[in-house]
């Protein structure tokens, strides 16, 4: 069909003309749909705009909205459900932007003069992530399978410049006031999370199928891996995680295969439904303020988890795995805790300072 619904985006059309296949999607009626369908297919037949026919070349282009479209379509598919989300965001106020222009015409300066109102409006970080898209964005729109655009005018734009903070890790007293404070069944979530040091999502869709008892091993799926791939990991229970998920294993419904689920109300469906969670970032700033202690979000469980391993000297390979990482030093941007190395290193600094005089000494004059 050259007219159709797609779920999400609204009424999309396509027309195909001279080996080339113009779309486009977010029309409200059919009817809205069909006019622009008809009206491109006339701008698209004017002889000034087919002068290209006469010297053989077809151009490489495409409207921006398109390109921005299929690659969240792809983004879908192979990366995980919060960078989604992240690039729904994003792509919202490139949109509002850059609507009606084709690729060809979105230049360096116009995607500059965007990112450093970004960076005034929000932040020098946030202005980098729109940058580090949409480079992702036209990159893929130029891979050799694809050829939809000629050029990348990201290109050569660099990064804000951007204050680094240390990471806050809560002490085990904030964690464990954190924990009282909640409900049962949240109760058994936080813990699941602080001694696996998974990622929410990770918990979010662990199944039954996923936990052995008798062996005590969990395994997590993440696709924050290179290709997008759901990429497992075995993660050993302690004997806390064992009782908590061997509890609510013989207390589980047989009919429902995750392990933390909820029932909750679908717009697309118009009922009640089951299913595992996707977001649950309200819970933990109730939780805080009811605690009396520091914000800290579920990802703050994993660099606690890393920083006390790390105190008890558990090697930082041992440490890599439990957290999913393929990269050493993304490892180590998780392991804040001071060393002993370090701070024996220290002690022979100080030493050095013992043998400087405690005053500056009176110099006598001459004569």
């Amino acid at each position: 069909m050259s007219v159709y619904f797609t779920k999400g985006k609204g009424w999309r059309y396509d027309l195909p003309l001279n080996g080339t296949r113009y779309t486009k999607a977010g029309f409200k009626t059919k009817k809205a749909a069909k006019e622009a369908k008809a009206k491109r297919r006339e701008e698209l037949t004017k002889p000034k705009l087919r002068s290209w026919e006469m010297t053989g070349t077809i151009p490489t282009d495409m409207e921006f909205s398109e390109l921005v479209n299929r690659r969240l379509d792809h983004v879908k598919v192979y990366c995980s459900e919060r960078h989604y989300s992240d690039h729904i965001y994003h792509v919202r106020k490139w949109i509002k932007e850059w609507n009606e222009f084709l690729c060809s015409e979105i230049t360096p300066e116009m995607i500059e003069s965007y990112l450093i109102e970004r960076a005034k409006q929000t932040s020098g970080f946030t202005a980098n992530k729109d940058l580090r898209l949409l480079r992702a964005v036209f990159n893929y729109g130029m891979h050799p399978n694809r050829n939809w655009v000629a050029s990348n005018p990201t290109r050569g734009i660099p990064f804000f410049p951007v204050e680094k903070k240390v990471k806050y890790v809560p002490p085990k007293e904030d964690v464990l006031r954190v924990l009282v404070a909640a409900d049962p069944d949240t109760q058994d979530y936080l813990k699941t999370i602080a001694m696996t040091m998974g990622r929410m999502s990770e918990i979010n869709r662990l199944t039954w199928q996923d936990v052995n008892l008798d062996q005590r091993y969990v395994i997590l799926y993440t696709r924050k891996k290179k290709g997008g791939h759901q990429t497992p990991r075995k993660v050993p229970m302690s004997e806390k995680l064992y009782k908590v998920l061997l509890s609510r294993y013989r207390n589980r419904d047989k009919r429902i295969p995750w392990v933390f689920w909820h029932k909750y109300w679908s717009q697309t469906k118009k009922e009640w439904v089951v299913g595992p969670y996707k977001e649950r970032k309200r819970i933990m700033r109730t939780l805080c303020q009811k605690a009396g202690v520091q914000y800290f979000r579920y990802h703050a469980l994993r660099h606690f988890g890393a920083s006390v391993l790390e105190q008890a000297n558990v090697p930082v390979g041992s440490i890599q795995r439990i957290l999913g990482h393929e990269s050493r030093t993304t490892t180590e941007i998780y392991l804040h805790s001071i060393g002993d190395s370090e701070r024996l290193a220290m002690d022979v600094l100080n030493e050095s300072f013992d043998e400087f005089p405690h005053t500056i000494p009176t110099l006598k004059k001459k004569g």
